[in-house]
Parts: structure tokens; C-alpha cells; sequence
């Protein structure tokens, strides 16, 4: 597979932020509870310093959400960990992705699966993200701007989706893009949210299992 060292045209292992960012996975990940050892070494790998505003550089390791611009965030790294763990993702694998915001999640997922298909409702987040993420190397993610809830059918079916904001409930129209044996993380609330896996099974039934208690922005749609 040619995921893995895309990001190394733009940031190698030993940028200058490498320790802060080994810091971060050390005790705010693995420390926490995430032991899948691939998703421990994207999260090593991508310089989430290259994904927030320049005047929250400093900030970009710690573990908390930050601000990106449109009143949209960045998830806390260990929240990105979680997800990308719960959705266990194979080198092979077709993933959805619904919110791109800055990039940073797709460009883990980037490492992690054969192709990454992102999609963001605010153009500017969109644009953005497409550059970014195409001039650090992350060559098999493609962005586009659009509403999160129609998923992306002529890419279907996916073997996994990972959403970066809240619905209200779960989208159907997400889930009939599932391939069998597909997995969908998801927080899933309005004031309260719970993180949300849900697995579909090879006869199309869906199995749900909340993860956790979390809060992220409010997936809207293009009519909101």
C-alpha cells in the first residue's frame, strides 16, 4: 500500500514539532485507552500543527478542540483517535468521510485506508482543505463540497464512515452506503451526543453501540 509515507514530502519524522506530537499520542491517546498500533503511528505521523489557524500553532497539541473558522473546530486528538480506532479500518478499505473541516482527520485516515472520499458543506473549509491536504502529499484523499447527509452515491459503498459533526439522528442515507460488514461512527444528539458505531452485518441488519459522551458541532444540510 502507498499510504504511510505521502505526508513525509512535506513533514518527516523528525520535524521540529515530532516531540510534541510523540507527547500527545503518549499520554493523551495511549495513555487513554487507544492500543490499535496503526492508528497510533498516523496520529504520530500527521502534524496536526499544519491544520489549525498559525496563531494556535502552539496550541496544536494539546488535547482540546480548536477553532478552524466558519464556527466549525478541529476534533481533540484523542477524539480523532477513538474514531478512527472504532472504525477499524483496513489497508484496503473505501472510507467516507462527512465534514473535512481542515483536513486533519482525512489526513489520517489517509494513512490508514486505500482511499479517503471527504465532504465538506462550507465551500471555503472545502477549498482550503483540498490545498492543504494536496500539498503535504495525502494523494488518495479527494474533497468535495456538499451536503454530508446525501453521502456520496457514486462512490458507494464504503467500508466505513466517519462523521465529524452531530445529527440529530442517525442518516439513513449514510447507512444504505455502508457495504456489508461496514462500519459508521458517529456522534448522534443535539444538546447531549453519544458517540455512535454502528455495524452493518452482511444481511443489511445494523447493530448500534454507543462509545461515549461527546459534543461536536451540528451537521446541517444545505437547506439549513
Amino acid at each position: 500500500m502507498n499510504n504511510g509515507l505521502q505526508p513525509d514530502k512535506a513533514f518527516g519524522a523528525a520535524d521540529e514539532r515530532a516531540i510534541e506530537r510523540k507527547r500527545m499520542v503518549d499520554t493523551q491517546i495511549a495513555a487513554r485507552g487507544v492500543t490499535d498500533g496503526r492508528v497510533l503511528d498516523a496520529l504520530n505521523r500527521v502534524p496536526r500543527h499544519a491544520f489549525v489557524p498559525d496563531y494556535l500553532s502552539r496550541e496544536a497539541y494539546t488535547d482540546r478542540p480548536l477553532p478552524i473558522g466558519h464556527d466549525q473546530t478541529i476534533s481533540q486528538p484523542y477524539i480523532v483517535a477513538l474514531m478512527t480506532e472504532a472504525a477499524r479500518i483496513q489497508p484496503q478499505d473505501k472510507i467516507l468521510e462527512i465534514g473535512t473541516g481542515s483536513g486533519y482527520q482525512a489526513a489520517v485516515l489517509s494513512l490508514l485506508a486505500r482511499a479517503v472520499f471527504s465532504i465538506e458543506i462550507i465551500a471555503q473549509l472545502a477549498e482550503g482543505a483540498a490545498a492543504r491536504l494536496k500539498k503535504m502529499g495525502y494523494d488518495n484523499v479527494t474533497v468535495k463540497c456538499g451536503d454530508g447527509y446525501k453521502g456520496w452515491p457514486e462512490e458507494a459503498p464504503f467500508d466505513a464512515i466517519v462523521v465529524t459533526a452531530a445529527p440529530p439522528s442517525l442518516p439513513k442515507e449514510l447507512i444504505r452506503q455502508l457495504k456489508p460488514g461496514g462500519r459508521l461512527v458517529v456522534p448522534v444528539g443535539t444538546l447531549f451526543q453519544d458517540l455512535v458505531l454502528l455495524t452493518k452485518e452482511t444481511d443489511g441488519t445494523t447493530h448500534q453501540e454507543c462509545l461515549i459522551p461527546v459534543r461536536f458541532v451540528p451537521m446541517v444540510r444545505e437547506s439549513d
